[in-house]
């Protein structure tokens, strides 16, 4: 099937929040990662999202052009021309965007999903993140509410982030962050919701922290709690009615206990980021050639190597098979196999 519309993309989002399951997001960077996204979401029969950050845009349009937002574009375009050709539903969204890069990389793929629509197309994108984490709180809301106008004119999804998560990813280090920004409180969740519900026609889901980060640690080292998400939700529906929700992300997903996993479905997170775990899973394989046929990769000792190992396409292949097998442990640990809405 294609990529998703928008209100296939909203059903996509209620039904995971109902059953209480929910969607992995796949950072990619180049063809052969996104083929391995859709062929471990076929496999799986799950149905997911694919996205670009501003690094990964930078990589995908080239060393020379070096532009975050020609390379969304770029992988955009591939996965619209080529998703036709599975099995399940995929949803396109950018990942991380701070303030300073908004101009330079979510506007441009807002208006050119503008100047498709009015040629009658489908949206470049389904979803943008914007990442206002970095700036008080106030200005955060502001530029969030400013922004989801115009996304909710053209049918865009507008991710936002309440509190930091730690790590680093992307050049953004928050490794020194001070604790208690790792916690959202409800009160912070509450001002989103206060701003941004009452917009007409806007969609949007909610990055509360509870101690993330991105990137992998050895175990005990994160402190994830997720009962910050339902302390978010009760303080919600308290406030306004069990009417009232809200559909939670959960980054930084990359080694986290399953168990952890697991508890924030039951709060609402219908989305979850995985990153560092698909590039290590990439990676290996190409390794594991190299390390093996290193007399043949290279020319050494005056011989000339083989073609056949060292043609990229030999351990590309490779690097994609064993990252879509981790797309598929990231469907099994959300609950999503076997549940696509591609009928």
């Amino acid at each position: 099937m294609p990529v998703v519309d928008y209100e296939q993309y909203k059903t996509m989002l209620d039904t995971a929040y109902k059953s209480k399951y929910a969607y992995p997001a796949f950072n990619v960077s180049s063809v052969e990662t996104a083929n391995a996204v859709l062929e471990g979401l076929a496999e799986a029969e799950s149905d997911g999202i694919i996205q670009v950050s501003t690094g990964g845009g930078e990589f995908a349009s080239g060393t020379y052009i070096k532009s975050s937002a020609v390379g969304a574009m770029t992988l955009a375009q591939h996965v619209h021309l080529v998703a036709d050709k599975y099995n399940v539903f995929v949803a396109l969204h950018t990942d991380h965007c701070k303030a300073s890069k908004l101009e330079s990389f979510v506007m441009p793929l807002i208006e050119e999903t503008e100047k498709r629509r009015a040629r009658g197309e489908s949206n470049l994108f389904n979803s943008h993140m914007f990442d206002g984490s970095d700036i008080p709180l106030g200005k955060n809301i502001e530029i969030a509410t400013d922004l989801i106008k115009r996304c909710a004119k053209n049918q865009i999804i507008l991710e936002v982030e309440a509190g930091v998560v730690g790590g680093e990813e992307d050049g953004e280090n928050n490794t020194n962050v001070a604790n208690e920004k790792l916690y959202s409180t409800p009160e912070d969740m509450l001002r989103f919701y206060e701003a941004l519900g009452n917009i007409p026609n806007a969609d949007y889901m909610l990055a509360a922290t509870f101690g993330n980060v991105h990137g992998v640690y050895k175990p005990g080292n994160v402190k994830l709690r997720p009962k910050v998400l339902r302390d978010g939700q009760v303080a919600l529906q308290a406030k306004y009615g069990d009417g009232a929700r809200f559909l939670f992300v959960f980054h930084g997903g990359s080694g986290s206990a399953k168990e952890d996993i697991a508890e924030t479905l039951g709060y609402g997170v219908v989305k979850m980021n995985v990153d560092t775990d698909t590039q290590y899973a990439f990676t290996k394989p190409i390794v594991d050639h190299m390390f093996k046929n290193y007399d043949s990769v290279l020319k050494i000792d005056g011989e000339v190597g083989n073609k056949k190992y060292y043609d990229p396409r030999s351990y590309l292949k490779a690097a994609e098979t064993g990252m879509a097998k981790r797309v598929i442990e990231a469907c099994n640990d959300l609950n999503s196999t076997g549940k696509t809405l591609c009928k």
